[in-house]
């Protein structure tokens, strides 16, 4: 994939997700586990390495793995020691890095936790999820995260609601800053009309949830022509960003 070429990630659950993300065009799967309610939403949590093992075994695809193991946007100092633990065996599952997120009490970005996992896992790239839309300030946030090692991406939405409140603001600070447009992952509700902006923004990472998913329905399997749609569409922007 060159530089100029946009990545395409797409969150998948289990193994029968794998080909139509694959064949449709990702360039990087994010396995979760869904909540009760089976949606891989604000619930989501991480799934057991044995899913991790029988994904990985389906793709020649990077496999980003979600660390979480309760339903909030903190952890604690028991939990941390199994998530780095966690985190080992999903790489040794075949995972090629991980995803987490954690605010302290003041919702802003925990950097101490952070950097905790992020220095217990060296060279181990890994994606902030959206608990970033939680924090108070944006741009603030993103002068916390920037420093921290191996940050490969920033999965925003610019709102808690989504890219239907957040897209403006979202924009707004990639518009502003280089750094930040080269770590932001628009998701949430992305939308083809957002797209073009985004990539000229300088925006060259996207994620896909249930948009690659027939009816939007995590009851659906992701969908091979759904992510080939998306694929064809940064496509197309990215060559008509250069070419402006």
């Amino acid at each position: 994939m060159g530089s100029d070429t946009p990545l395409l990630e797409v969150t998948v659950t289990g193994p029968r997700d794998v080909g139509g993300a694959d064949e449709g065009g990702a360039d990087r799967l994010h396995l979760v586990a869904p909540d009760a309610s089976g949606e891989p939403g604000a619930g989501a949590s991480s799934p057991e390495p044995g899913v991790v093992s029988a994904v990985c075994r389906e793709t020649d695809l990077p496999v980003f793995v979600l660390l979480r193991l309760n339903d909030s946007w903190t952890t604690t100092g028991g939990e941390l020691v199994r998530l780095v633990g966690l985190a080992e065996d999903y790489l040794g599952c075949g995972a090629a890095g991980v995803s987490f997120g954690f605010l302290d009490a003041d919702l802003e970005i925990d950097t101490e936790v952070c950097g905790h996992l992020a220095n217990s896992l060296p060279g181990v790239p890994w994606t902030f999820h959206r608990a970033f839309d939680s924090t108070l300030e944006a741009r603030r946030s993103w002068r916390r995260l920037i420093p921290v090692p191996d940050l490969a991406a920033v999965c925003s939405a610019g709102s808690p609601r989504g890219l239907e409140s957040g897209y403006e603001d979202l924009l707004a600070c990639c518009e502003s800053d280089p750094a930040i447009a080269a770590l932001a992952m628009p998701g949430g509700g992305l939308l083809a009309e957002h797209v073009p902006w985004f990539v000229r923004a300088g925006v060259r990472q996207f994620h896909l949830g249930r948009q690659a998913r027939p009816g939007a329905s995590y009851k659906s399997y992701v969908d091979a022509g759904h992510v080939r749609s998306w694929r064809l569409l940064l496509d197309n922007a990215a060559r008509r960003s250069v070419g402006a």
